[in-house]
């Protein structure tokens, strides 16, 4: 496989391509400091928990939130950078957002009280399955590293704290008889900030999970200098132990620049939740929203492409909140 390096220049451009993919939506929104309230012009405002700006939370939230102000009488929306799942589904908990983007597995925990929510559930519903999050564990040409037990001993980013790249990166290294306090040199890292880490020669890999392209990647593997490692053969073990949502699923070939072949990775369901007490007119019209701007919102980011709704409210740990259930009745 030939790897081209380019010119600061060129990954420059690159860096600013990805950017543009967020502005038509983030254009009419803003970060929030809290959940819903009263805005500009008597408008209710709601607040959307995202993840950092290197992933794709953040833009398809701001997308997202553009539908919502757009489509929905007397409500306006703007997104929280946030460290992803677990901060989203807390600010849920104490009314700071109202709604969040999360994955399969932290919410599942999140509904049984387990894990981050030991003994303390949070009373979620899901407003719809939106894309497939892939784990991605990412390092350097000359690394070394072609698989999780290599890392024995390496300097690893498992994510942010809080995220849902935390979660399963974890789980995954415990899988592969890693010890994460003792075995590796441990880092917490966001999407951005990782590859960054990995340009700089500061980690030897780090773990993400999100949509694809990962707009943070794209601009490393323009580098030349990107590996995807393949360690989907994990997936059984997670699933077994923790729930259905872990599933082994590849990384097409050419996805990233230089990545001539696949990548067997594990992929868990993205989901967008509210408080169950939310208005059930409400959360229908917000699941309209997005299912019916399908093509808007793939201008935002291409993991807008799996927004399906016949397939939407077929999530089994988590019941569908009532007012989406009705949109994807009358959908189907």
């Amino acid at each position: 496989m030939t790897i081209r390096s380019r010119s600061t220049a060129q990954r420059r451009t690159v860096r600013i391509a990805i950017a543009a993919l967020a502005v038509p939506a983030l254009f009419l929104t803003a970060c929030s400091e809290g959940g819903g309230g009263a805005a500009a012009g008597g408008s209710t405002a709601l607040s959307i928990a995202t993840g950092g700006t290197g992933g794709v939370y953040y833009p398809l939230g701001g997308g997202i939130a553009t539908m919502i102000s757009n489509d929905i009488e007397g409500y306006s929306a703007t997104v929280q950078e946030t460290n992803a799942s677990v901060d989203n589904l807390l600010l849920i908990q104490t009314k700071a957002a109202d709604l969040a983007l999360v994955v399969g597995d932290v919410v599942s925990d999140a509904v049984e009280g387990a894990g981050s929510f030991a003994d303390n559930p949070v009373d979620i519903c899901s407003l719809g399955n939106l894309y497939n999050n892939y784990m991605q564990l990412v390092t350097s040409a000359g690394s070394g590293i072609e698989s999780v037990e290599d890392m024995k001993g390496m300097r690893v980013s498992v994510g942010s704290p809080s995220s849902a790249t935390e979660v399963g990166a974890v789980r995954i290294l415990e899988s592969a008889g890693i010890n994460v306090e003792t075995d590796i040199d441990r880092r917490q890292l966001g999407a951005a900030e990782t590859a960054d880490a990995l340009r700089d020669g500061t980690i030897d890999a780090g773990f993400w999970s999100g949509g694809l392209p990962t707009g943070a990647l794209v601009d490393y593997a323009s580098t030349g200098d990107m590996v995807l490692v393949n360690f989907g053969e994990y997936a059984e073990a997670l699933a077994t132990e923790f729930g259905e949502y872990y599933v082994e699923q590849e990384i097409a070939a050419n996805t990233y620049e230089g990545q001539s072949e696949a990548v067997s990775v594990i992929v868990s369901p993205n989901l967008l939740v509210a408080s169950n007490s939310m208005d059930e007119t409400l959360q229908e019209q917000i699941t309209a929203a997005i299912f019916d701007n399908k093509d808007a919102l793939i201008q935002v980011h291409p993991a807008a492409e799996e927004l399906d709704a016949a397939t939407a409210g077929n999530v089994p740990y988590i019941t569908t909140c009532a007012g989406a259930q009705t949109y994807f009745d009358q959908a189907n």
